[in-house]
């Protein structure tokens, strides 16, 4: 939505809406990431996606991580689950999900909980369960690929870091360039902007080690 132009002023979440990215356990579309605290605002329009009572939520992922679970919310309650066992999935990934005869425009969270590391992608998605909604179909979340079809969408490059210079948080890094960090060097996968927490060896979808 963000990246599409269809919601306004959504700050850096128009440039990576595939990086919603924090700790596990969290219950917020930011992933608990104030670069992207626009997200948890219900205030700001959001297109809701028009659905029956049962919705399939498609996944397009670029970075196949090993997986552990998926898991959807409703209000803070979780309302399916998918247990990989730690394998890595496909490029496309899909999950037909019962709404528990909810009614009306509803929130749903997302979660895709990596099944080596302590983090996990997050992305919301609007719906109209029974109708009354803007848009149709399944509705995409975001996680590591293409922005998703009702949900809320990682920053501009701000500062071009040193070739193979030690990682830094605040440093803006670009797919292909390399850091080292504890001894080890790493290589960018995607593009992003540093933060604390986001060292290299915790955010495997960020940084490969070479």
């Amino acid at each position: 939505m963000c990246a599409q132009g269809r919601v306004a002023n959504c700050g850096d979440i128009v440039y990576e809406p595939q990086s919603v990215e924090g700790p596990k356990g969290l219950r917020s579309c930011s992933g608990g990431n104030s670069r992207f605290a626009q997200l948890d605002d219900p205030n700001k329009g959001w297109p809701a996606t028009s659905v029956g009572s049962t919705v399939t939520f498609n996944w397009v992922l670029t970075a196949r991580h090993a997986t552990s679970t998926w898991e959807y919310f409703i209000g803070g309650s979780r309302i399916a689950v998918f247990d990989d066992g730690g394998r890595q999935p496909g490029a496309n990934v899909s999950h037909s999900v019962n709404l528990g005869g909810r009614t009306g425009r509803q929130l749903v969270l997302a979660v895709w909980n990596i099944a080596d590391t302590t983090n996990a992608f997050y992305s919301c998605v609007d719906l109209q369960i029974g109708g009354g909604g803007g848009g149709g179909g399944n509705p995409t979340p975001t996680p590591t690929a293409t922005p998703p079809s009702t949900p809320r969408p990682t920053p501009t490059p701000t500062t071009a870091p040193p070739a193979s210079g030690t990682w830094s948080a605040g440093t803006a890094y670009k797919v292909g360039d390399r850091v080292t960090y504890g001894g080890a060097t790493y290589q960018c996968r995607q593009a992003h902007t540093a933060q604390t927490g986001w060292e290299p060896p915790n955010t495997p979808a960020l940084w490969q080690k070479v």
